[in-house]
């Protein structure tokens, strides 16, 4: 019976592809009426709108921010003028999440030498004028993720400032784990270098916590340059400071779903809206948003055999806080009736990246029929010729809390975070011209074949997953999800980036 089954179902993938290979709209839809195509001046004028937002409010459109708050008044607007004969239920969802900003950050290593580290978002604080003592190193090859690791050394790292490399820990953390083991040793706080080459512009420890001293990130190359100099005997007595601010903010997600359409089959899609304190985030995620938005403006909205949920992500870059807040307050008929989940975020340059839904790449399975989605994206690009790159879930989007606390299908594209895909990932010169057009054209356009298919035929080739199965969820999450790592991919923001 099973293999019977598969065999239909592959047949009827087989038929899907085969209708619509050389139909060049890739329709589920009507091509009278309210459809329309995906317009490349369109795309540029919404990505041109998100810069000069950011440009007009402090040079980024940030969580907590002003630029972040007219970026959601733009959407709206947007949706307003593009959705002409009503056909969308637009609303808000607020929140209060932590807000934080770092106002100095300095280490200092003699008066003529000194670096800024990179902010870990929901450190503590130094005191005002920091604090100076000796730089100590984590001794040998070890990688430490708990104190009794650290101690285990002999060493002494009471009142002094730890250097120790960024890497994965039992807990799931880069970043956090470190911190806590330079607490545990009785460091008055941590500087972390990258364990990659890759620039890395900011991170986050995801919340407070008392068990976390000081810390801040330094490049790879700068950490490595100052162990060692403590290896060859050097003493470094250095200065340290930090002064975040937090605070609680409220901020929002945005959603338009279509009237029409089966309510027992609900396609999602979204990407997330803010972008970091240190740049406008046209490719992060300005593209992704403005993918998400052309989806809407093109759709028969009136029209389509299952309903559709855009959705545009609050405080992604602080802990995927919007999508988290969206999940948890979901309530469970809703949960049952949502088919899956696509994501968009970094979808302007670098490779053509699918997401690996079948998991042949990284050997992470997703929930059944994420290996659909994928494919279908497949298909797509396979008739336009382009080659594609798989993409790994690395818990670094919004896709996670879909999967992991609901164990819904999850699928989208992603271009890349490395420095030969996304240079100024993170950075200030994340703005307008950072954005392959064409890219983000070529990929609204596969996101649309794929959207349409699934309001066509979802329900046939996705099938429907168990919200609250106990044979994959311990205390509504997702148990042993091991998400992958790879070098010079940086996108995690749900706790680090």
């Amino acid at each position: 019976m099973l293999a019977r089954s598969i065999v239909t179902f592959a047949c009827l993938l087989t038929t899907i592809f085969a209708q619509d290979a050389n139909v060049e709209s890739f329709g589920g839809g009507s091509q009278s009426g309210g459809r329309k195509e995906v317009d490349i001046k369109q795309l540029n004028a919404t990505l041109l709108s998100l810069a000069n937002i950011a440009e007009a409010n402090g040079g980024n459109r940030a969580f907590g921010l002003p630029g972040y708050d007219a970026s959601v008044d733009f959407i709206l607007k947007s949706i307003r003028k593009f959705d002409k004969d009503n056909s969308f239920h637009v609303w808000t969802q607020p929140f209060v999440a932590l807000w934080t900003q770092v106002t100095v950050h300095e280490l200092d290593i003699s008066e003529t030498e000194s670096y800024v580290p990179n902010p870990l978002t929901y450190s503590p604080s130094t005191p005002a004028g920091g604090i100076t003592a000796e730089l100590a190193i984590v001794p040998g090859s070890i990688t430490p993720c708990t104190a009794q690791e650290l101690l285990d050394t002999g060493e002494d790292f009471t009142g002094k400032i730890l250097l120790i490399e960024r890497g994965s820990c039992p807990d799931g953390t880069t970043f956090a784990g470190k911190v806590k083991v330079a607490q545990g040793v009785g460091a008055a706080s941590a500087i972390i270098y990258n364990n990659v080459d890759a620039f890395i512009g900011s991170g986050t420890l995801t919340a407070p916590n008392p068990l976390y001293v000081p810390a801040g990130i330094l490049q790879r190359a700068d950490g490595l340059k100052l162990r060692e100099r403590v290896l060859a005997g050097e003493e470094l007595i250095v200065r340290y400071e930090q002064i975040q601010l937090l605070e609680n903010r409220t901020t929002t997600n945005i959603f338009a779903e279509t009237k029409a359409g089966d309510k027992h089959n609900v396609i999602q899609l979204g990407g997330h809206l803010d972008s970091v304190q240190a740049g406008a985030g046209i490719n992060d995620d300005g593209s992704g948003s403005t993918l998400v938005l052309e989806l809407l403006r093109t759709l028969d909205a009136k029209h389509v055999k299952n309903k559709v949920r855009f959705s545009w992500w609050g405080a992604e870059e602080n802990g995927l806080l919007g999508s988290a807040h969206f999940i948890s307050n979901l309530a469970q008929a809703d949960v049952d009736n949502l088919l899956a989940y696509l994501n968009f975020d970094m979808v302007g340059r670098g490779y053509y990246g699918v997401f690996d839904g079948d998991g042949s790449t990284y050997g992470l399975v997703p929930p059944a029929g994420s290996d659909v989605i994928e494919s279908l994206f497949q298909s797509w690009f396979a008739n336009e010729g382009i080659e594609v790159t798989p993409a790994a879930f690395t818990n670094g989007s919004d896709y996670r809390h879909f999967w992991e606390d609901i164990h819904k299908p999850i699928g989208g594209l992603h271009t890349g975070t490395g420095a030969a895909q996304d240079p100024c990932y993170h950075q200030k010169c994340d703005g307008f011209d950072n954005v392959n057009k064409t890219q983000l054209w070529i990929n609204t356009r596969a996101a649309r074949f794929v959207l349409d298919k699934l309001i066509k035929d979802g329900p046939a080739i996705i099938p429907k997953s168990p919200s609250n199965g106990t044979s994959f969820t311990v205390m509504g999450k997702q148990a042993g999800i091991e998400w992958t790592e790879i070098e010079g991919e940086s996108h995690t923001c749900g706790e680090t980036v």
